[in-house]
């Protein structure tokens, strides 16, 4: 930052500091500053203290973004969520998101293939299933998007005027042009390069396509703007200069209640990868139960409150095409440990850790073999409606009061993760509970009901993830 005085301002400040230190003044008759002088004086030392106080500002926010700062991860179903839809029962919405989840193995697995042209790419977030969703304001003064939260994900966007071709969105859009901190990005510009595809209009601007799995798509500017989250205690902290795609045309599923992604994948575009070097290359988040509809999840910057302690499990993390692989070794339930690599494969990455998906979805051979030991273990009739088939196992529980069901152990490389029932069942509807795991022949996630109640962190650095048992009520 730099601050000019004029020279006729220094010479007062000059020849008033010159006064008070002069020896003529500290002896009879005693001199005093001239009234211009001592205008001089107290704006100078208005302009120091104020200086201070910016250097304090400076230095406080640095501190915030070295140890880490947290934003509120709102959940669909939250009524905080704009997707909130009060006629739906508990029930209602656990089954909604057992079928998004039957939806994004498919998703995931066509990511990063061509869809259609030479300009389009396809994402595997399925627009209307998001799982997650964030508040962010953009630019100067601040305007507040709603946005899809999805670690699969690396472009950050949302719709701008003006959307000539948009899906009728209910939130206002944002305008560039009321924005003092928007730019938009040249063709030649890294951030440009760093696109999977990219096209340049005649005005050199940085253009890209993007088609999602149900072929929605968003076409826009890459820009730059300045981004200001509300952290933990209602404090913000404002980011200037985070690439972002400003869309003119979008269309296809998405919820006409939000309006942008954020992306939290490894990609260069990430909002991750962009704050990397002030977050110290990592990110976290702590999921709350979905029965705990007063409190929030939170999702940490940096290091923040990062796992530590002898309860830490860590396993090795791999980026591949953007997603976070973990390896999967097996699973352990009751006395028996089912094997969830193959020999060909042994020790290789094998299942996603992903918050935007809400069961666990593992191989056709896996679920079945999990499916019956619990089946075996479970004393409690098993129900068996046509409803309930995309479940690797569901359970009549009318009438018992002491049932039981078993930890599962998840054994990760390095790291044995035991579920208590809580992360591993779910009510599905009056008097039933199933097994939190579907099937899919093509990828196996480890979704976000298995990640309620952990400390989950992200080192991309040291290319390591770390679980950590909180209460996410009170993280």
């Amino acid at each position: 930052m730099r601050i000019r005085i004029s020279s006729a301002l220094w010479k007062e400040i000059s020849h008033s500091w010159c006064f008070i230190i002069s020896d003529d003044s500290l002896s009879p008759p005693y001199k005093y500053p001239t009234p211009s002088q001592f205008a001089a004086l107290l704006h100078f030392f208005f302009f120091f203290f104020t200086m201070k106080l910016v250097a304090l500002a400076l230095f406080l926010a640095a501190v915030a973004a070295a140890d880490g700062f947290r934003v509120d991860l709102i959940h669909r179903d939250s009524p905080r969520s704009p997707l909130y839809d009060p006629s739906s029962t508990a029930f209602d919405r656990v089954r909604a998101a057992a079928e998004r989840s039957a939806l994004r193995p498919s998703r995931v697995a066509r990511a990063g293939l061509a869809a259609s042209g030479d300009s389009t790419i396809e994402a595997p977030v399925l627009p209307d299933t998001a799982e997650y969703l964030m508040e962010v304001e953009l630019g100067t003064p601040k305007f507040k998007v709603v946005a899809i939260v999805d670690t699969g994900s690396d472009l950050i966007w949302t719709n701008c005027k003006p959307c000539t071709q948009c899906y009728e969105q209910t939130p206002p859009l944002f305008d560039p042009k009321d924005s003092s901190t928007y730019r938009d990005l040249a063709c030649d510009s890294q951030p440009c390069d760093a696109l999977p595809v990219s096209g340049c209009s005649k005005n050199s601007k940085c253009e890209y396509e993007y088609t999602y799995g149900d072929q929605s798509e968003v076409v826009g500017n890459l820009a730059s703007e300045t981004f200001t989250f509300t952290t933990t205690g209602s404090d913000a902290i404002a980011i200037p200069k985070i690439t972002f795609g400003c869309s003119h045309e979008s269309s296809g599923t998405f919820s006409n209640r939000t309006g942008g992604l954020v992306g939290l994948a490894a990609g260069q575009l990430s909002l991750v990868s962009q704050l990397s070097s002030s977050i110290d290359s990592k990110f976290s988040y702590c999921l709350v139960p979905f029965s705990q509809t007063s409190a929030t999840s939170k999702l940490v910057f940096g290091d923040g409150s990062g796992a530590s302690g002898n309860d830490v499990l860590t396993t090795p993390l791999t980026i591949q095409e953007s997603f976070y692989y973990l390896t999967l070794n097996g699973i352990s339930v009751g006395n028996t440990n089912i094997s969830a690599a193959s020999p060909a494969a042994s020790g290789s990455p094998n299942i996603i850790i992903d918050s935007g998906t809400t069961l666990n979805i593992l191989s056709p051979d896996v679920v079945d073999k999990l499916g019956k030991e619990v089946k075996d273990l479970v004393d409690l009739p098993v129900a068996d409606d046509s409803d309930l088939s995309s479940f690797a196992a569901c359970f009549d529980v009318k009438g018992s009061r002491d049932y039981k069901f078993p930890v599962i152990t998840y054994n990760f490389e390095g790291a044995s993760l035991k579920l208590d029932p809580s992360n591993s069942f779910l009510e599905v509807a009056e008097d039933v509970v199933c097994l939190a795991v579907t099937t899919s022949s093509d990828i196996q996630i480890f979704g976000n009901v298995a990640q309620q109640n952990l400390h989950v962190q992200y080192d991309l650095g040291a290319k390591q993830l770390s679980f950590a048992q909180v209460d996410c009520t009170t993280f």
